[in-house]
């Protein structure tokens, strides 16, 4: 099977155009065409479904013909839309994540941050949960990163301060469930990334050595809190493995899409609600 066409709709960023609704999160619409039929998924579901629900009605896009929902990880701005998602649709389907995925994330003082819900009250309304460390195919030529090796020296004192609950004891928290999606095209790959708590430059590594190069990178980079020599490092990388269009807004910061827009020029778009992006 080959891919001839791929649509990224954003339903869920902290930007919008027009008359859409814009929250803290992410979510995106993905409409797949293949030589042997059309797919739909969907990557996260924000923190909240009902402006996910009026973008949905403005797009004029129905969701009950997914073929599935790919959570990138826990946090309560990817996964908070799942109940509201869950109640829209008329069946089950299933949600590929990792193990971790109800996991309890807490920052100090205490606030879980979170998936908010339990496995069986969404499991009650139709969730079929897929949860692997390991890259899962998702479709022909559509597979998840899985566990993303922490390899990149630049990214080596990468952390958010989070922690959680192991045997009792309170722990930091590296978020190892932190994994991507990628689309695997002739003219290179497509990635989409939530927050890229394992390192954007981590994920584009590991996407490279699953499918090859890669085209695009879109989705949330969390480089809001690094450092001038971290942001610039990391649009060198991205110039180095060869990433020909960057697609970012949530947690990347003001800053890194500024260095992105400087280096890429008309290749850079910052993301926002509304907002379609195709690749052929």
């Amino acid at each position: 099977m080959s891919i001839n066409r791929l649509e990224v709709y954003v339903l869920a960023e902290e930007h919008a155009s027009g008359m859409f609704w814009a929250q803290h999160g992410i979510s995106f619409l993905l409409k797949i065409e293949t030589d042997r039929g059309n797919y739909k998924l969907l990557f996260d579901a924000g923190n909240n479904w009902e402006p996910i629900k009026h973008n949905l009605s403005i797009l004029k896009e129905d969701l009950n013909d997914l073929v599935g929902l790919v959570l990138s990880h826990r946090h309560y701005d990817h996964t908070g839309g799942l109940k509201g998602f869950l109640k829209e649709l008329n069946g089950e389907i299933p949600i590929i994540s990792h193990p971790d995925l109800f996991k309890p994330n807490f920052v100090l003082p205490f606030r879980d941050i979170g998936i908010p819900y339990g496995r069986e009250e969404l499991e009650e309304l139709g969730a079929k949960f897929i949860l692997s460390r390991d890259p899962i195919k998702v479709l022909p030529r559509v597979i998840t990163t899985g566990e993303v090796p922490r390899i990149s020296e630049l990214e080596s004192k990468m952390t958010i301060g989070t922690y959680t609950l192991e045997n009792g004891k309170l722990i930091k928290d590296h978020l190892m469930d932190d994994s991507s999606l990628i689309v695997k095209m002739k003219g290179g790959s497509v990635i989409l990334a939530g927050c890229s708590h394992a390192g954007i430059v981590n994920i584009v590594k590991h996407a490279i050595n699953l499918a090859g190069p890669v085209r695009a990178v879109i989705g949330g980079f969390h480089l809001i809190s690094a450092n001038q020599e971290r942001i610039e490092g990391t649009v060198r990388a991205f110039k180095e493995l060869g990433v020909k269009e960057v697609y970012t807004g949530h947690c990347t910061g003001l800053a890194a899409e500024c260095a992105f827009r400087n280096e890429y020029k008309e290749n850079f778009k910052q993301l926002a609600v509304g907002k379609i992006y195709r690749f052929t």
